[in-house]
């Protein structure tokens, strides 16, 4: 890990805060470049949009990848606040991001190591670095915050 993932970090923590703020469940991504300058980031926004797609990392993937003009992010790291889903690691895959640092485990539909390893599967062709964990007691606690309030 790096002064940078953590600083990423720290924002993707804002960002889902804001998305909690929304009533969006609150996750937060951010995009660093190879020199681990943020180039992109994004929050939930399905309930906004109505768009099933509207999770954190698609949306930072896409701004990333309008900023750059490319959807290959080789060299990219995808910091976020919890550990992506099986649509969001074949997004992750597809842009060819270099590693994923992720905040909270997801037992329920991880696909970093949790309920699947989508991310560093060998019989894909293309594999990602996964480092999970950072400032993983705050992003779970800003989801169980959320949702204890729902119920």
């Amino acid at each position: 890990m790096t002064a940078a993932d953590l600083a990423a970090m720290r924002r993707a923590l804002e960002l889902a805060t804001d998305a909690a703020a929304a009533s969006e469940i609150p996750v937060g991504a951010v995009v660093l470049d190879p020199e681990g300058r943020i180039v992109a980031e994004g929050r939930n926004d399905r309930e906004l949009t109505h768009d099933p797609t509207g999770h954190a990392e698609v949306l930072a993937l896409r701004g990333a990848a309008a900023s750059l003009g490319s959807w290959n992010l080789a060299g990219h790291t995808l910091v976020v606040t919890l550990e992506p889903c099986i649509m969001c690691a074949g997004a992750i895959l597809q842009a060819r991001v270099g590693r994923v640092v992720f905040g909270a485990w997801d037992d329920k539909a991880g696909a970093a190591g949790s309920m699947y390893d989508v991310l560093r599967d060998r019989r894909l062709p293309y594999r990602t670095e996964v480092v999970g964990g950072l400032e993983a007691d705050a992003s779970a606690a800003l989801l169980r915050e959320f949702f204890e309030t729902r119920r």
